[in-house]
């Protein structure tokens, strides 16, 4: 078995030799610069005749499409991408034989599995399409799946510990929707929920502040509702009064993608064998007080012996890298009346967060492949010294962490909601940065009496990512 392993490793040598160093990011930057100046159509052209649309990659490929399908506003193409991206996801199953190859090699052998927000966010931007289309109940579908999602995925976690366990964005987009089709009752439970979220959840975890625009909706969904207690609860609660303004026009919900998410990078930590005991050895690192046991005790001889030699590890890690946007905040303004976009999801915080969660799970399985390896290099040195330094060669080329993620997501998004005549409006959107003079675009909406229009606009400026 082992000599197969060793041909095994010898065989993927050459592939992993071209791509050792390099990121997934580096790997696509010219992608990332198509989308980065705006030019979609030779992004879409590239990302068409790019490998990595079959294969391994299959996931990743599916998300920049769907992505590109609705920034040039193909919402049918784009969900078609999003739906087999969700169908992937939902048809994962441990392959047991590239799990294998994956503790000899690295992890970027596997299909690429994506972080728990990447999944929700597939679901996000369908509902966005639906939205675009007019297809209301369908986007409530939609968002309704993201919290039933992150329920899914909490349980896969012995200790439950995951930060991101609900989702306070997609509760707050599900009560516009509701509100949109007059479903007040509906509205109220989805803002409440959303408020507790932010409160209980996001502003511990994520320093994010309860949106304003979400304290005027829920009061006015209480006030709809016939809920007169709930009303003067939360009046109370926000320090705000509530007055009812009638409205003879529409409604504009205005959201705003601010810049690019983070990517992944790689870091690197030492352990230290610090000893063996009934079958075990124990790797540990003082400085982040981690310590992690390995299991030893079914290994053949000669792999024990590997183990037994083995005094210490340096092992690779997934880290993120910011791409911080150049625009702080920014505002719509319309009839000599300016309103601020407000906070109300952080991409880039909970993708640090969420990292941080799943690596302080999964650093053993990290130890267990390196030591894996280091074993079979030691036990191969004893039979062929030269063989067992060729094996160790590739150790050092092949000990590489997976550096994939969805890089077309939005670093964070901001909303607001306004009254409108009917009609076509005209609003300028301003958004601010470090330079004196704000970017300035005008925008125009054709507002339908009694009806709701949803719109987002992307900025894309964002700085390159920084060590």
């Amino acid at each position: 078995m082992r000599n197969k392993i060793t041909v095994l490793l010898l065989a993927l040598f050459p592939l992993f030799l071209l791509n050792s160093c390099a990121t997934y990011y580096q790997q696509n930057l010219k992608f990332q610069t198509h989308v980065a100046n705006g030019e979609l159509p030779k992004a879409k052209e590239l990302l068409e005749n790019d490998k990595g649309k079959t294969g391994k990659n299959r996931v990743l490929y599916l998300f920049n499409k769907g992505w590109l399908n609705w920034m040039m506003n193909e919402n049918t193409e784009s969900n078609l991408a999003f739906e087999e991206a969700d169908k992937m996801i939902e048809d994962q199953q441990k392959n047991y034989g590239l799990e294998a190859l994956a503790l000899i090699t690295n992890p970027t052998i596997k299909p690429y599995k994506p972080e728990d927000f990447e999944v929700v966010m597939v679901n996000y931007f369908k509902a966005l399409n639906y939205l675009n289309t007019g297809k209301f109940s369908d986007a409530l579908v939609e968002v309704r799946r993201v919290n039933e999602k992150l329920n899914q995925l909490n349980d896969k976690y012995p200790d439950h510990k995951n930060r991101y366990q609900a989702d306070a964005f997609a509760h707050l987009i599900m009560g516009l929707i509701y509100d949109a089709n007059r479903e007040y009752n509906d509205a109220f439970i989805a803002y409440r929920n959303a408020l507790n979220v932010y409160e209980n959840s996001y502003l511990k975890n994520f320093n994010i502040q309860v949106p304003e625009q979400l304290k005027w909706d829920l009061m006015r969904a209480a006030y709809r509702t016939g809920f007169n207690e709930e009303l003067r609860f939360y009046e109370q609660k926000f320090n705000l009064k509530y007055e009812n303004k009638p409205n003879d026009g529409g409604e504009l919900v205005f959201f705003w993608h601010n810049g690019f998410g983070p990517v992944k990078s790689e870091w690197s930590i030492n352990f230290t064998k610090t000893g063996s005991n009934n079958g075990f050895v124990t790797f540990a690192n003082e400085q982040y007080g981690m310590s992690f046991p390995i299991y030893i005790g079914d290994k053949s001889d000669n792999e024990k012996s590997g183990f037994s030699k083995l005094s210490f590890l340096r092992i690779a890690f997934p880290k993120y890298l910011e791409r911080k946007p150049v625009f702080t905040n920014a505002d719509i303004s319309v009839n000599g009346k300016t309103y601020p976009l407000q906070f109300a999801q952080d991409i880039n915080g909970i993708a640090f967060k969420t990292l941080n969660d799943r690596m302080l799970r999964e650093m053993g399985n990290a130890i267990l492949r390196l030591a894996t390896k280091k074993a079979l290099e030691a036990a191969a040195r004893k039979e062929n010294e030269d063989l067992g330094a060729a094996i160790g060669i590739v150790n050092a080329l092949t000990e590489k962490t997976d550096t994939r993620n969805w890089q077309t997501l939005p670093n964070s998004i901001s909303y607001t909601r306004i009254a409108l005549p009917s009609g076509e409006n005209t609003i300028d959107f301003s958004a601010y940065s470090s330079n004196p003079a704000p970017k300035k675009e005008t925008l125009k909406f054709n507002i339908i009496k009694g009806k709701t229009t949803f719109f987002t606009y992307t900025s894309i400026d964002s700085l390159l990512p920084v060590e």
